[in-house]
């Protein structure tokens, strides 16, 4: 989609990494709404970027982090179409962790609970991985060539 001839294209790279972070909290909003949404009273962004809604102690806990696994496998579904390149999908992949890492420590915090590392490492390497390979399927498809023949 974004892919073109040019090899080093700054505005093209940031527009990849704000596309890719947007559609990523999307998703988490929407696997939260379906599956944290229908347990609490009220969704914040507590669920989203404080590392105490990472637990296992709870159901509510297991469904936030079930919430971020599906968002990461979505994750890798967008950069089949954004990124379009096997060989860049660990960076883009890892440089929406380390953004979303930002994005916790200002809003809850440096992470403590080794669930919310165990989790997020967890979603960058499905993220990655998968991305890699959705991309390495897609580059190594057979170029059609429609060929016409004769009927001599």
């Amino acid at each position: 989609m974004f892919y073109g001839a040019v090899v080093w294209d700054p505005w093209l790279i940031v527009a990849q990494i704000v596309c890719l972070q947007c559609l990523y909290y999307l998703t988490l909003g929407l696997f939260l709404s379906i599956l944290v949404g229908t347990r609490v009273s009220r969704l914040s962004l507590v669920y989203f970027f404080d590392f105490v809604a990472l637990t296992t102690s709870t159901v509510t806990g297991w469904c936030v982090i079930a919430s971020f696994l599906f968002s990461s496998i979505a994750g890798a579904g967008f950069m089949l179409y954004l990124i379009e390149r096997a060989k860049k999908c660990l960076d883009f992949s890892a440089t929406l962790y380390i953004i979303h890492l930002f994005i916790c420590i200002i809003y809850g915090g440096w992470p403590s609970s080794i669930t919310w590392w165990v989790v997020n490492g967890t979603g960058l390497a499905v993220m990655a991985l998968l991305g890699e390979y959705l991309c390495i399927k897609r580059e190594l498809r057979e170029i059609p060539i429609t060929r016409l023949r004769s009927n001599v």
